[in-house]
């Protein structure tokens, strides 16, 4: 006979021993006895996982067009770190959207403020003026994301 654990039992887990409490929320899953399940807390993670998938979207789209920007309008600068950088993000952004197509739509929902933050950011990084950059982005999406674009 399994006994019953006590209802705050996967609560108190979860502030004690956040791994702890992600194998027993597993394992109660899987086992069924979803009247053991600490539901506040597994929607509060799901929640929280969705935020973080869209979170690493803006973050690797603004390093992409951070380093586009870069690489446009600093061609003597131009080093092997900065197109492995746009590389690497690239495939990020190309892994996240193959695991969740969903997240596609998101992309182009933030594409311009991404644009915004990176172009402050190509700024602060170059020590070239914001008015070198162009207020809206010289890059369209299917740019941003071809893993064979690189701005002349």
């Amino acid at each position: 006979m399994t006994s019953k654990l006590p209802e705050t039992s996967t609560q108190t887990i979860y502030n004690q021993d956040f791994y702890l409490w992600i194998e027993t929320t597993a394992k109660l899953l899987r086992e069924k006895k979803f009247d053991q399940l600490d539901c506040e807390n597994l929607i509060e993670q799901i929640e929280g996982m969705g935020r973080s998938e869209k979170q690493a979207i803006r973050n690797n789209l603004i390093v992409v067009l951070m380093h586009l920007l870069k690489y446009k309008y600093q061609p003597q600068n131009r080093t092997n770190s900065w197109r492995y950088t746009i590389r690497e993000h690239r495939r990020r952004l190309r892994d996240a959207f193959e695991d969740s197509p969903s997240l596609k739509p998101y992309f182009q929902e933030v594409f311009d403020r991404c644009y915004e933050d990176a172009r402050k950011e190509a700024s602060d990084e170059t020590g070239l003026a914001i008015a070198t950059f162009p207020p809206s982005s010289p890059f369209s999406y299917e740019e941003t994301l071809n893993p064979d674009y690189l701005p002349n």
